[in-house]
């Protein structure tokens, strides 16, 4: 009996040890990060539940870039540029994403003689609903001109169908809502040198109606040759190339310049953003030509409250003498109320090359060469040159010596910014219809104010206010019943912002949803518990679209973080699910809105967002306990934020109870023992 006892003790003690092994493991694949932040106007439309994750163990090495959804085998697409192919998973359960295969183009004859490469780097990938997908590959030389491959999913097996070849640095992909175009970015960036400038291209692809490969002779490219000298608008950015550089005199300095980034497709359409040009180009698909360039303006931090400096000390909103190009990346289309409209992320990029740099700080200008500010500029700001130029107001800005510089070059005149730091709704003439303005900021500063500006790989504090904040990089749309819904993903700092859009032109904040553990202050460090950094692409799966979506689920939010390698799946849950369906505005099958009417190709009033609300109702705020700050960054060394106590979650409930167990029984033997020794 004694002994029964001991080895019934001893089991309970194992079993408080082997108990807190589950527990662990739970800890390290629960898709919801501990301390993620929830921020909500009163009563949201929706919410955001992660329930399921997919990890590749890549930290900052592009593992989970592009994702879109295949319906009809309930899988999801997720490029990883790290390895150069596209994985695929199942996620007919999104609490439990499972990879079934890869998609490697490597070895695959493509239709002009070449073979793809081993080497080539995956950009971008769409599927159409009845099973091809096209993969945009990279030449290792980046300036080579690339291609797109061609896979069937259709059948139980994934089988490769193809390539054709296309232009250099093929950089996204999608189809057109009829599925008989795909449209390709071709953003031909220059060699670090500049010794050599591929044309920027639109490639428009003829698709054959079954599931197969098309020929090179369905290849065309849409290039920029007709906007040469006068025919370029005012407001397109045109700069740098070549001749600046020193390494040559193009002929076609605009065609080299412009480097298109991303595609959405409007009926016979495509609106192509061309980022460094602050841009959107019109492409004709029946006849792959470019139509129109259409300048996007700035955002007039005059009159837009922004945090420019990491040296101000904290939070510090105000007004200054910049205006900001919007430069967005992703964009998306949108048919509501019988209209069209583009939405954008207007995340901000520079030309910044070993060649030919136009980056520049605020408090550089007049050193090195570089003209100084005129004193107009610092008069704006009631302050001196010296006073404005200081680190704590616009001194740590980055900025442009590509353009604001006066007529006779003695001066700068307006200093220029990166990125708009919001999203845009335009209409297909470019006009904005609505601008986020500084909500993202001040709405960030809210819900996280202890790691406001945070950059992506690092938790630290007012990392980014001297760049371009928070960067919305990522952007989709959704309809739930007769709402429509975007979902804006903040490379940065992270999250998604949620918008009502159903009225364009007053559209309203709802939600932001961020799974990052702000805790975790190197996330490459301890990669598990990180959570989710650096969204880079979002795609909205109606519950049509799902096996099994549970009840008051109304959809599913798929999100690529790059940074993490994550691929993380959300529950989107909303009581207007009950609501008669309106209209999905993604077309099966694809990534892209399907479409209203065909726009017109009337002139394009373009020019800065003027007009902008505060988030329209007092939002609540649920988050874990975080460190504060300790200062900001510099460009070689960043003082970040303390890591500090995580927060108690559920698993750690789970260890406690574990080693409550385990002293019970030690306990509990011991007395066993003391008395058997007395007696």
């Amino acid at each position: 009996m004694p002994r029964a006892l001991f080895s019934g003790l001893l089991t309970t003690a194992l079993v408080g040890i082997t108990a807190l092994a589950p527990a662990v493991t739970a800890h390290a694949a629960t898709a919801r990060a501990a301390g993620a932040i929830e921020h909500s106007a009163a009563d949201p439309a929706l919410t955001l539940d992660p329930v399921g994750v997919h990890r590749t163990g890549l930290f900052e090495e592009s593992a989970a870039e592009i994702v879109v959804h295949y319906a009809a085998q309930q899988q999801t697409l997720v490029v990883n540029a790290a390895a150069g192919t596209v994985n695929v998973l199942d996620s007919s359960d999104p609490a439990d994403p499972q990879q079934l295969f890869e998609l490697d183009s490597a070895g695959i004859a493509a239709a002009d003689g070449s073979t793809v490469p081993a080497g080539g780097v995956a950009n971008s990938v769409a599927v159409r609903e009845d099973g091809p997908a096209a993969i945009a590959v990279e030449h290792p030389t980046k300036t080579e001109a690339g291609w797109i491959s061609f896979f069937d999913l259709s059948g139980a097996k994934p089988a490769a169908l193809g390539a054709v070849r296309t232009g250099a640095l093929p950089d996204s992909i999608t189809f057109s809502p009829a599925g008989d175009f795909a449209v390709v970015a071709n953003e031909g960036e220059p060699a670090d040198d500049y010794s050599v400038d591929p044309e920027g291209s639109v490639g428009v692809i003829a698709l054959p109606d079954s599931v197969a490969a098309p020929e090179q002779d369905d290849v065309r490219l849409a290039g920029f040759r007709a906007f040469e000298g006068d025919a370029l608008p005012d407001g397109v950015r045109v700069f740098g190339g070549r001749e600046d550089a020193g390494t040559g005199t193009p002929e076609f300095p605009v065609a080299e310049n412009l480097e298109p980034e991303y595609a959405t497709v409007i009926g016979e359409r495509a609106y192509v953003s061309l980022q460094e040009a602050n841009a959107l180009a019109v492409v004709d698909l029946a006849s792959a030509s470019v139509e129109r360039l259409l300048p996007l303006g700035t955002q007039d931090l005059s009159a837009v409250d922004t945090d420019v400096s990491d040296r101000d000390g904290g939070i510090g909103f105000g007004t200054w003498p910049v205006q900001t190009f919007m430069m967005p990346d992703t964009l998306k289309s949108v048919s509501i109320g019988g209209s069209d409209y583009l939405l954008t992320a207007n995340e901000g990029d520079s030309r910044d090359w070993d060649g030919y740099s136009e980056e520049i700080r605020v408090k550089d200008y007049g050193t090195d060469g570089i003209a100084p500010l005129c004193e107009s500029v610092a008069a704006e700001a009631g302050m001196g040159i010296e006073e404005l130029q200081r680190d704590e107001n616009l001194g740590r800005l980055k900025a442009t010596t590509a353009n604001g510089l006066s007529a006779d070059g003695s001066c700068y005149e307006q200093i220029h910014g990166f990125g708009g730091r919001s999203f845009s709704i335009l209409d297909t003439d470019g006009a904005v219809v609505f601008d986020s303005r500084d909500e993202f900021e001040k709405l960030t500063a809210e819900a996280v104010p202890d790691f406001f500006n945070s950059d992506n790989a690092e938790s630290g504090f007012d990392d980014r206010s001297d760049d371009k904040g928070p960067e919305p990089e990522a952007i989709e749309v959704g309809s739930i019943g007769e709402k429509t819904f975007a979902f804006i993903g903040l490379e940065r700092v992270g999250g998604v912002m949620v918008y009502d859009i159903t009225r364009p032109d007053d559209a309203e904040f709802v939600t932001y949803f961020n799974n990052r553990n702000f805790g975790v202050e190197d996330l490459g460090a301890d990669l598990d518990a990180a959570g989710d950094s650096g969204p880079e692409s979002i795609v909205f799966v109606p519950a049509a679209q799902m096996e099994t979506p549970a009840e008051g689920v109304a959809g599913m939010l798929v999100i690529g973080n790059e940074v993490t390698g994550t691929t993380t799946f959300y529950h989107v849950k909303s009581d207007l699910v009950e609501d008669r369906p309106g209209d999905d505005p993604s077309a099966p099958g694809t990534e892209q809105p399907s479409t209203g009417p065909t726009p017109t190709d009337d002139p394009a009033p373009t020019g800065s967002p003027t007009d902008g609300a505060e988030p329209t109702a007092t939002p609540t705020s649920t988050q874990a306990p975080a460190p504060g700050p300790d200062g900001g960054s510099d460009d070689d060394s960043d003082d970040r934020a303390g890591g500090g106590p995580l927060p108690r979650t559920g698993t750690d409930a789970a260890i406690l109870a574990g080693i409550g167990a385990l002293l019970a029984a030690v306990g509990a033997a011991a007395v066993w023992l003391s008395r058997r020794a007395r007696s």
